[in-house]
């Protein structure tokens, strides 16, 4: 699809796109990806004022924390793009805080929200996958938790026919030229290098799609 000036695109997940917005100002889009999109949407030289822009990430949000704001944070804003980005928080709770989001229970919580997307709205799906990059050497073991996690994603977002955005092949593949710290402090939340790359990497799966 081409991103129209008279579209509302709608942004929700964790801290990644989050990304510091203040939200007491439905307005702030967070010092992230989110706002990379934005500014390049509205500085194309075919562009008026760009796009609606909406950031409903926060911090420290699972899956399961989504489900009872996604009426007032999705469904209300009567989105034409919603992107969804989450996964990761239901990763680190379990080597942080020991708790637990079993990969079965966590895929049927992500279709169910992508489902009343379908239901309730007009909008096309996009999907951003989790990613780490590892800085500490306990966080590789993470990987027994997210790679499962990361296919429910996956297998969700096909099952809706959403667009992909392959955050977990995009920053490990940067990684390969950089240090994992300059795309991702502790290995979750990017620098604004690493927040420039999922924007890219949405605006060329998202603009570009038909």
């Amino acid at each position: 699809m081409h991103i129209k000036d008279t579209d509302t695109l709608l942004f929700i997940g964790d801290s990644i796109t989050d990304a510091g917005r203040d939200r007491t100002d439905p307005a702030s889009l967070g010092n992230g990806y989110v706002q990379e999109i934005a500014r390049t949407l509205g500085g194309r030289p075919d562009a008026g004022a760009g796009p609606t822009v909406i950031n409903r990430g926060i911090s420290g949000h699972r899956v399961y924390d989504l489900e009872p704001r996604w009426t007032t944070d999705v469904v209300e804003h009567r989105p034409d793009v919603v992107t969804v980005k989450i996964g990761i928080n239901d990763t680190w709770r379990r080597y942080d805080q020991q708790l637990l989001s079993p990969v079965d229970e966590f895929e049927s919580c992500l279709d169910g929200l992508l489902t009343r997307v379908e239901r309730e709205t007009s909008a096309r799906l996009v999907v951003v996958t989790p990613f780490l990059l590892p800085v500490a050497p306990e966080q590789e073991e993470w990987f027994e938790d997210l790679t499962p996690r990361t296919e429910a994603v996956l297998r969700a977002a096909r099952a809706h026919d959403a667009l992909l955005v392959r955050a977990d092949l995009v920053l490990p593949r940067a990684a390969g030229d950089k240090e994992a710290t300059e795309l991702a402090r502790d290995g979750v939340h990017p620098s604004p290098l690493g927040h420039r790359l999922i924007a890219d990497a949405w605006l060329a799966e998202v603009d570009a799609a038909s």
